[in-house]
């Protein structure tokens, strides 16, 4: 009984940061454009994100003919779901609830399920601006999703082990970021790109794309959406505290934490889009080379060892 009660807290707890999380995000983008950002809705605006998710989920659902109605309804909420299922392997002081010896394997499980979720949203709008940007959008998933795993099978070969709890227990000494911020960089800037995040919104692209893979859903569909891609950002910036840093048990770590949240949200605000063929070159070019010459480095002390 104490699994699904801690579950239920966990999940409620989240849900509620990232609809604080969208309040920072618009207020640091507000002062960066020299403007207030949401300042009406409760103490500051502290109040709005809550005021947003009344809106969007009391507006009436616009299908078109052409749209694939179980696939649409169901297709938002699971790109929810598959956010909320890494939810149990994340360490909380030491203690995740589902304890597992290969919890890295189990997020890569779920980490690439969100892709097909994107696609099935793209193309079960059966329209050929959502088709396209879910394309882009896988595109640019698959692509950065090599350099993702190489870089966590850089941290696992480093501490021996395929469990969080493992590698947050080898940084006990020294954090795997000092010696390793070259690759601390590309994992923040993969971490950008997986979950579609500027300068790497390319399925956003407004120009050409008119909002990508979820232009034909409003409403509660949207927010759905919306939840997903937010509550990604924050479960990646806890991953990237474990592998780099280490557990969340002091008030450094949780500082550093909210270091990392602010940072994914501060790059939207400086960086313009990229180019796309840029992008691909950046992933394949430039990403994939550098990880498989750095994670030789480990491997090599490893055979040297045996």
């Amino acid at each position: 009984m104490k699994f699904p009660i801690n579950y239920l807290f966990i999940i409620i707890s989240i849900l509620v940061s990232v609809a604080f999380y969208t309040i920072l995000e618009r207020k640091i983008l507000g002062y960066i454009q020299i403007r207030k950002g949401p300042n009406k809705v409760g103490y500051m605006g502290i109040l709005q994100p809550f005021s947003d998710a009344l809106k969007l989920f009391n507006k009436n659902l616009l299908t078109s003919e052409s749209m694939n109605f179980m696939l649409s309804y169901f297709t938002p909420a699971l790109s929810l779901f598959t956010s909320m299922l890494m939810i149990p392997i994340i360490l909380y002081n030491n203690y995740s609830l589902y304890d597992n010896k290969h919890s890295i394997l189990l997020f890569f499980i779920l980490s690439s399920l969100a892709v097909y979720f994107i696609l099935l949203i793209g193309w079960s709008a059966n329209s050929k601006y959502s088709n396209l940007g879910s394309i882009r959008s896988v595109a640019q998933m698959i692509s950065y999703e090599v350099s993702f795993f190489l870089i966590i099978l850089f941290i696992s070969i480093m501490s021996f082990s395929y469990s969080f709890y493992e590698i947050s227990m080898s940084q006990n000494i020294l954090s795997f970021f000092w010696g390793n911020m070259i690759m601390f960089s590309m994992w923040m800037i993969t971490c950008l790109a997986e979950t579609n995040r500027s300068p790497f919104d390319f399925a956003e692209g407004e120009s050409e794309l008119v909002s990508g893979f979820n232009v034909e859903y409003m409403g509660g569909w949207f927010a759905l959406i919306f939840l997903a891609e937010y509550m990604s950002m924050l479960i990646l910036s806890m991953i990237s505290m474990l592998m780099f840093f280490s557990n969340l048990t002091s008030t450094l770590s949780w500082f550093i934490l909210i270091l990392i949240t602010i940072l994914l949200l501060w790059v939207r605000g400086t960086f313009p889009r990229f180019r796309y063929d840029m992008l691909m070159k950046l992933s394949w070019k430039i990403f994939l080379p550098i990880s498989i010459m750095i994670i030789l480095f480990p491997m090599n002390i490893m055979f040297m060892n045996m």
